[in-house]
């Protein structure tokens, strides 16, 4: 399976608070839409309730223990439910949240990453992960609002 983690995060692996990102930036929108088009985005409920409508032009999929009931949205419970799902396509998109990411960072193969040199408060964050695991490399690099970022690729290294 190919799984791949896409997030933008601060200095200190902050994602989001009360439900919410923390930065809105132009150019991290068009880098999330531009990788995750046609594919597969899989995210948690609260993740899915943040968002103003289920993603366009993608397979939106749901890995929770409720039941969730919203149009074009796939519901599935386990991670063996989202195995067989994923068997159908080359790349699925893990798109959060915090759980999410922390329950699937051992499995993915990719990661997308915005990195962004600001910190802000949050009450949700990117698991650590060991960057000596990983190969990466710089795949644009953004000025927004006065603050910096980059978009970087991890691969996960071979054993």
């Amino acid at each position: 399976m190919n799984l791949t983690l896409i997030a933008a995060i601060g200095k200190n692996n902050e994602l989001g608070k009360d439900n919410e990102l923390l930065w809105h930036f132009k150019d991290d929108m068009k880098f999330f839409r531009e990788n995750t088009i046609g594919k597969p985005v899989v995210m948690g409920r609260k993740t899915l309730e943040s968002l103003p409508k289920v993603l366009p032009k993608r397979l939106n999929v749901v890995l929770t223990h409720q039941y969730i009931s919203v149009p074009c949205v796939v519901n599935i419970h386990s991670k063996k439910e989202l195995y067989e799902l994923a068997k159908n396509y080359p790349e699925v998109m893990i798109i959060g949240g915090s759980s999410l990411y922390k329950e699937f960072l051992k499995d993915a193969k990719r990661m997308l990453l915005t990195e962004i040199d600001d910190s802000k408060e949050a009450d949700v964050y990117f698991p650590k992960f060991d960057k000596s695991e990983w190969d990466s490399r710089i795949l644009g690099e953004h000025v927004e609002e006065g603050i910096s970022f980059k978009h970087k690729e991890y691969i996960r290294k071979r054993n």
